[in-house]
């Protein structure tokens, strides 16, 4: 464990101190959506107390958590009105009392995208006929191992991932990440701490510009070099406490925390060195059998046209029913309108069996 701990501040010092002047703020940004749709009622607010395969995401250190012998949820999301899907796939098993082990795939991509470089022919006439189409696209593919401690409440887990990029035939980029988590479970509270990134998630970037060269020379456009990308840590903190109101009702409550250090970010508390991020959510449950959630994230200062400061939020909320192995889960994120963020109705649909 003492080893473990030197390594991971070994990796934070070096990426904090690299990054702050190689690597960009923003990166694989896709992988911070989340997945599963009770994830997004409660606005992210969901490290300690998600359950389940969707837990490899969230903190692979509770996927040995799972009560059944296999578990497999599937999602499907759109933005921009339908321009981009936003898809996710997930099976888990538990090895033993002790291990479980998940596989975990994330698509964010924008099918059919019109290729006009060949519109205008060599006589200069435009022939509608040459246009073609191109896909771009985020893949990633997670690997994850959760195990007990002798500790006992104690449990820790990780993940590899595999990433693939790809913007039709003319950009890809191949990357790798590891995330490290731990749980403690004590009576009816739960701690959770991930380190998403640990040892940088890097992308390598190849470019094709045979057939853009022409194009980015008449409009004065900077033709790409290959390159890497870094992805600097971000770790997460969070706290629930559940509370047995009565034979059939229940209540949860969870606050996390997202802490980053790639540079200011517009967020509650900002800085070069550590921007924090918090987020809070509530879950009533009846019977374990319908649930009913609620969580703000997202909060942000914006200018408005005066040149003046407001804060804003998202506010979610959702809807479960677990009946028999199957769960079925809904969310509607940011009601009202109320900030700059992904409004969407959000489904997901998962099943353990043995």
């Amino acid at each position: 464990m003492r080893l473990l701990l030197s390594l991971l501040i070994v990796f934070c010092l070096y990426d904090f101190s690299y990054g702050q002047s190689s690597a960009p703020t923003y990166s694989n940004e896709f992988l911070s959506i989340g997945v599963g749709a009770r994830s997004f009622a409660m606005g992210n607010s969901v490290i300690a107390s998600q359950s389940g395969v969707e837990a490899a995401y969230w903190n692979p250190s509770s996927l040995v958590e799972l009560n059944s012998k296999y578990d497999a949820s599937l999602m499907h999301a759109e933005y921009f009105g339908g321009l981009s899907a936003y898809d996710y796939l997930g099976f888990a098993i538990k090895l033993t009392k002790e291990s479980a082990l998940g596989l975990s795939l994330i698509r964010y991509g924008v099918d059919d995208i019109p290729n006009t470089l060949e519109l205008i022919d060599s006589d200069g006439n435009l022939r509608y006929d040459r246009i073609t189409t191109f896909t771009a696209a985020d893949y990633a593919f997670l690997f994850s191992y959760a195990r007990k401690t002798g500790i006992k409440g104690l449990n820790i887990g990780g993940n590899v991932k595999l990433i693939y990029r790809h913007t039709g035939d003319f950009a890809k980029a191949y990357g790798f990440g590891i995330d490290l988590s731990a749980s403690y479970k004590k009576s009816n509270w739960k701690f959770a701490v991930v380190l998403r990134d640990a040892s940088s998630t890097f992308n390598s970037w190849v470019f094709n510009t045979d057939d853009l060269e022409e194009i980015f020379a008449l409009t004065g456009n900077e033709i790409p070099e290959n390159s890497t990308e870094l992805t600097l840590p971000r770790l997460i903190l969070g706290v629930s406490r559940s509370f047995n109101i009565s034979d059939n009702f229940g209540l949860l409550a969870e606050f996390d925390t997202d802490l980053t250090f790639d540079g200011k970010r517009n967020v509650v508390i900002q800085g070069d060195l550590l921007s924090i991020d918090p987020h809070i959510a509530v879950e009533a449950s009846f019977k374990r059998f319908i649930f009913l959630r609620a969580g703000l994230n997202n909060f942000q200062e914006e200018t408005d046209f005066d040149n003046g400061k407001e804060w804003t939020f998202q506010p979610n909320l959702g809807l479960g029913i677990n009946y028999k192995g199957f769960r079925l889960d809904y969310a509607l994120t940011d009601i009202g309108d109320q900030s700059i963020a992904r409004y969407s109705n959000v489904f997901s649909l998962s099943y353990s069996f043995n």
